[in-house]
């Protein structure tokens, strides 16, 4: 079957699980089960667990995933909600790839595109929030924290004000809309287009994105400390500096013994707090030959931690 979207660090992501045992293997973001049927078809002592909050993704990786039935599970859900729900037992894997899938981006009628005719940016359709109800209502402070916070966007005030301008005349109804809005503030020049931060702030409040990373991480730490990942390999795809930071910082905590506070004489915690350690130190990013078939992992970087067996 034809597949719509490119794994991204694929080599990278199997060289990582290269040590890993018999056991449940999590994608957390299943998307069209690219990492998955890789990870299936090279690791065959494994078994899976996919989770995806997106219909159409679920839908098409049941298929794509149809000869690898007896060893796969597929739920749809959160990653940080449904997590920590999972029975199975052992975990012995955790992967995440946190960027919105080439579907998702390329289909003009999910409103992430710049010249989509939708405002949505939904990744669960189901979901109550979109990007028309951040848009259209939500208060300049309010756009303007998304748009710094969460975008990067060095002209938010300007470009949260435009956006404010251009809806007291008629609601702003598609990504084209609001792409030409921010082009007005934002002049064209380089490869990147004027709108992509914007578009990256909004789509990170539609989804809770960051707060899904933490959500995650939260329930990786405690299933860690609860002794239920032991020996377990987690590897964490980001695509911006905000979800790199939380991974990485979240990494070294892992892998620190000492919890004391750094202005303590001496050591009082026995330094025994580490759950493990970083595979490697630098983030893994994408080779000459990945960049030149698949210009969307440029931003790619992969993290990948081992808890202790």
């Amino acid at each position: 079957m034809n597949t719509p979207h490119i794994p991204v660090l694929l080599n990278e992501v199997l060289d990582g699980f290269s040590k890993i045992q018999e056991g449940y293997f999590v994608d957390c973001t299943l998307g069209y089960a690219g990492h998955s049927s890789a990870m299936l078809e090279k690791y065959k002592h494994i078994k899976h667990i996919g989770i995806d909050r997106d219909d159409e993704a679920l839908a098409f990786s049941k298929e794509r995933l149809a000869s690898f039935a007896t060893r796969s599970k597929l739920y749809k859900g959160t990653f940080a909600t449904t997590l920590p729900t999972l029975k199975e037992s052992p975990l012995v894997g955790i992967l995440a790839d946190f960027g919105v899938s080439s579907l998702q981006l390329d289909k003009k009628e999910r409103g992430f595109s710049f010249s989509s005719k939708t405002l949505d940016m939904r990744m669960d359709t189901t979901a109550e929030l979109s990007a028309y109800e951040v848009v259209n209502n939500y208060k300049q402070e309010q756009l303007e924290y998304i748009l710094n916070h969460y975008g990067e966007v060095r002209s938010y005030r300007k470009v949260a004000g435009a956006i404010i301008e251009a809806r007291s005349q008629k609601p702003i109804e598609s990504a084209k809309e609001l792409a030409d809005i921010i082009c007005q503030v934002i002049p064209k020049g380089g490869k990147i287009h004027p709108a992509t931060l914007s578009f990256q702030g909004i789509r990170i409040e539609v989804n809770n994105e960051l707060g899904e990373i933490e959500g995650l991480l939260n329930a990786l730490e405690e299933k860690a400390q609860e002794g239920e990942l032991t020996g377990a390999i987690v590897s964490l795809i980001t695509f911006h500096s905000l979800e790199d930071r939380l991974v990485k910082n979240r990494y070294k905590k892992w892998a620190t013994a000492c919890i004391c506070d750094v202005h303590a004489m001496r050591c009082s915690c026995a330094k025994n707090h580490q759950l493990g350690k970083m595979l490697v130190r630098k983030p893994i990013t994408a080779s000459k030959e990945e960049l030149k078939i698949n210009a969307r992992s440029r931003s790619a970087k992969l993290r990948t931690f081992i808890f202790k067996g």
